[in-house]
């Protein structure tokens, strides 16, 4: 702001160099920075006209942090330093008000007792509101100079009372100021905000030392916080409060009610208070022309801190600002029409993470809220319901009683996935962010917060308990799935709309991105979401979700009962037409578009129920007795089932199930192709494999059942005496696999020759890698986070060192044996803005993710493709960045 010459208060910078010296040489400073500092500060001296630690004319700065990026409140700030028993004295006699000058040296010594002493400023409030409450008054500004000196005098005696002294020496002062800012770049509250701003912890902060200039000399005076847009929807109108005969945080602290520096920051309620605009019209005018500059400067929304002394208007910062997903796609696309940005800075300008905001419900940031508990945010967006903790019971209450729940789980299995489809939103007490619930709530676009093990559940008593509070069944709570809170009671939520401004910066995206974008889409309700989202196809359709529909469980059961290959076939031959509608619906959304669907991956034993009521129920529906149902339940149980017997392994042991499935995906495209004359892509994906063999096993039979059934249309054609007037029936198919297991990575290039694409289920490969369940490990993952041992949660971003190496050798590998060998991602990682930007640099063709999750893996590529373009790309505008 000083090079563009606009009115700053002179000051110098203390640069993250030493910050990263300070930490690393146990909080000492470099031996030249004394030196420097003393140096600089003569130079504002001499600038200024003052002394610091002056008798007469004194100099008194503020000491500010001043990281890379902007973390707002996080860090501390101490202001009016240099002021002691002695320079009070010639403050008073400079400014000819005793008032202002106390005022300032009651609000310092606050100010540094809590940040460099470490005694909370609750202590000072109160005796600042005993004061006022003795003098009759309501307001600060009511206060005499009398008062503010004898306030002075007692917070000095808080000081004393906590066993410390405070300093009179303008030097030690500063010292303690600066060490303390340094090591507020550790405290709780900017330790959070970087983890969850992936801000690195290694860049630092800086320090910034700033001749004070003072908005509370009287009603002349005033300082003030402003944006050059609003921040909350992105309208290009200058919106901020500010106070009259103030210090800054004055405006931040709510002690006194802000006014509106002009007509269009009003808010509800405030309609009287008088502006700055009408009480200062000449310091006004002068912050117009002021912020103007500096956003076409900085070429984005600024957030700008200003303080005016007697009329004068002085600049104290300016950052860009904070804003909402709402108002950082309008600012970005009102940006590019106004020639301020490229269409690609547009692209860089709205954050992938942010577009969640927009495609989910959130919690009304006006709403008052009772928070319970958190656990880990794992499907965005905000619900609130009833809760209930039996997916059957979910399921009576919204079908027969028209309720809105909440269900509560443990965790949850494939079996509760009807009362999940009809929640408002999930709570589980375990799993992490790509556990069941997770994944399954993603792909819905439903509300989820899993892992959360604060609460108790005892489904015996239909209550779950946090502490001393009990939730029982019935009770209303709020789920917010962005921030992983569980509120109590119903908390108002707010439904976001995608705008003309979305749509015209996804074509942008579009443009520009070169991955593409697929979903995991289990119904052509959800394929019909994901088209709607921008999706270029089904990734990762998995079959098994659609063997516990109601219609079909019995018979899938019948074939795991089944002890004879003729007993299978027979309920195989029932589940057949049901699995042929499932494809039919999913390739009519997907309108020749390409579908990956997953053949049958879970153990059998999911299919069975385990509780013995559950096994006397089935055994009356189906005539086995409950004792052969108990011995097969037995028989199919596993240690281990992740390891188990399924993927692969179930079509080496049961050819008949993947014969099945594939004469269902076949049959399914051949009659849309008669019947609607639709262009249709199978890929059939045969999961974890971790041998060439294997693959090799179940392709061969797999590619006999395709063909034979393409040979059956084409021949009826024949006979019917249609195949004249219809084209032979061709498709398009292709066989490949889930690359899910390390030594399926490290032999790709042997599975390569078997398989037309890859598809990554970073999911398990996570898992296998690393040796971790999904399901459990959110229990101790946090330590390891906080222990700083990952930098990530490995399931909720990809791990580049491990996960990513393997993938990087089965890509070369894969690639060498088959050069025309298509790659994907599948697992959740297929939406996380960071795994995608490493897919596009690995060189994948596709991510796959959950429909919800499609935008932001859009506007993902397109930054990736930005900032590390595969090949030379053509510029969607010509407009140069300064």
């Amino acid at each position: 702001m000083t090079s563009l010459g606009l009115p700053v208060p002179p000051g110098f910078t203390i640069s993250t160099e030493v910050c990263t010296h300070f930490y690393a040489n146990r909080k000492t400073y470099p031996k030249v920075l004394d030196s420097q500092v003393k140096a600089s500060l003569a130079k504002i001296e001499k600038e200024m006209g003052r002394k610091f630690g002056g008798r007469k004319n004194p100099l008194l700065v503020s000491v500010r942090s001043g990281a890379r990026a902007s973390m707002p409140g996080m860090m501390d700030t101490i202001l009016n330093l240099g002021l002691n028993d002695q320079t009070v004295l010639g403050l008073i006699e400079e400014s000819q008000d005793a008032r202002f000058s106390y005022d300032s040296y009651r609000r310092f010594i606050t100010m540094y007792s809590d940040v460099v002493l470490d005694i909370h400023s609750n202590q000072f409030e109160s005796a600042l509101e005993d004061m006022k409450h003795a003098r009759g008054v309501e307001l600060d500004t009511e206060l005499s100079a009398e008062d503010l000196k004898e306030l002075v005098r007692q917070f000095k005696q808080i000081v004393r009372t906590s066993g410390k002294q405070f300093p009179e020496d303008p030097w030690e002062q500063l010292w303690g100021a600066v060490g303390a800012v340094f090591s507020s770049w550790m405290n709780p509250r900017a330790n959070t905000y970087r983890k969850l701003n992936d801000i690195p912890e290694a860049w630092g902060t800086a320090v910034n030392i700033q001749s004070m200039v003072f908005g509370n000399m009287g009603d002349d005076c005033a300082t003030g916080v402003a944006f050059t847009r609003d921040p909350s929807t992105g309208e290009r109108k200058f919106f901020g409060e500010f106070l009259v005969n103030a210090q800054g945080e004055d405006v931040v602290a709510g002690i006194r009610t802000p006014q509106p520096i002009n007509a269009v920051s009003r808010q509800e309620g405030a309609e009287k208070l008088p502006t700055l605009e009408g009480v200062m019209p000449k310091a006004y005018g002068k912050l117009v022309k002021v912020y103007q500059k500096l956003e076409k400067h900085y070429r984005d929304m600024q957030d700008i801190e200003f303080t005016i002394e007697r009329g004068k208007l002085y600049m104290l910062q300016t950052r860009s600002g904070k804003r909402t997903a709402a108002a950082a796609l309008k600012i970005a696309v009102d940006m590019v029409r106004e020639k301020l940005i490229t269409k690609e800075e547009a692209i860089l300008r709205v954050k992938p993470e942010q577009l969640d905001q927009l495609l989910h419900p959130m919690i009304d940031p006006k709403a008052k809220k009772d928070t319970l508990c958190k656990g880990l945010p794992a499907s965005p967006g905000a619900a609130f319901g009833q809760v209930v903790f039996d997916p059957d019971v979910a399921e009576k209450w919204v079908n027969e009683l028209g309720r809105k729940v909440i269900l509560v789980r443990i965790e949850t299995s494939p079996e509760d996935i009807h009362g999940m489809a009809v929640a408002q939103g999930i709570l589980t007490a375990r799993g992490g962010m790509t556990s069941h619930a997770a994944v399954v709530a993603r792909g819905m676009g439903k509300c989820c917060v899993s892992g959360c093990s604060a609460i108790k559940i005892t489904y015996e008593q239909n209550l779950f308990s946090i502490g001393n509070t009990i939730i029982k069944e019935g009770d209303f709570i709020t789920l917010d799935g962005t921030t992983g809170e569980v509120i109590k009671g119903k908390v108002d939520t707010i439904t976001p709309t995608l705008n003309k401004d979305f749509q015209e910066l996804m074509v942008w995206v579009d443009q520009i991105r070169q991955l593409e974008v697929r979903t995991n889409a289990d119904t052509p309700h959800d394929a019909k979401v994901a088209r709607e989202f921008g999706a270029q196809g089904i990734g990762l359709c998995r079959t098994e979700h659609m063997f516990f529909e109601a219609d079909r469980i019995d018979s899938v059961r019948e074939m795991i009962l089944a002890d004879t290959l003729e007993g299978r076939e027979i309920a195989l031959e029932k589940i057949l037409p049901m699995q042929k509608g499932d494809f039919k619906g999913l390739f009519r959304e997907m309108k020749g578009l390409p579908v990956t669907i997953r053949l049958l991956d879970p153990p059998l034993h999911e299919f069975i129920p385990h509780k013995d009521v559950e096994l006397y129920e089935l055994a009356d529906k189906t005539g086995v007795s409950f004792e052969r149902l108990k011995r097969k339940a037995d028989t199919l149980h596993e240690f281990n089932p992740m390891l188990g017997h399924r993927g692969c392994r179930l079509g080496v042991s049961y050819p008949e199930i993947y014969r099945t499935q594939v004469r269902a995906i076949m049959e399914a495209a051949c009659e849309l192709i008669q019947e609607e004359g639709f262009r249709i892509v199978p890929e059939i994906m045969i999961p974890l494999v971790g041998d060439w063999r294997e693959l090799r096993f179940c392709r061969e039979y797999c590619v006999e059942e395709a063909d034979a059934v393409i040979a059956r249309f084409n021949d009826s054609l024949s006979k019917n005496g249609t195949a004249a007037k219809t084209k032979k029936i061709t498709i398009e198919y292709h066989i490949g696999t889930m690359i899910e297991l390390p030594r399926a990575a490290l032999t790709a290039g042997e599975i390569a020759k078997y398989a037309e694409f890859f598809s990554f289920g970073t999911n398990d490969l996570t898992q296998t890698t690393f040796g971790l369940s999904r399901d459990d490990s959110g229990m101790f993952l946090k330590d390891y986070l906080d222990a700083k041992i990952y930098e990530k949660d490995p399931f909720a971003s990809l791990d580049p060192q491990g996960v990513g190496r393997l993938m990087k050798i089965a890509i070369q590998e894969g690639r060498e044996a088959r050069p025309d060998l298509k790659l994907g991602i599948c697992g959740e990682h297929g939406g996380e803005p960071q795994s995608v930007m490493l897919c596009h640099a690995m060189g994948l063709d596709y991510v796959s993710c959950s429909p919800f999750r499609v935008p932001i893996a859009r506007l993902a590529a397109a930054h990736a493709a930005i900032e590390n373009p595969r090949k030379a790309q053509k510029a969607l505008s010509t407009k140069k960045k300064k």
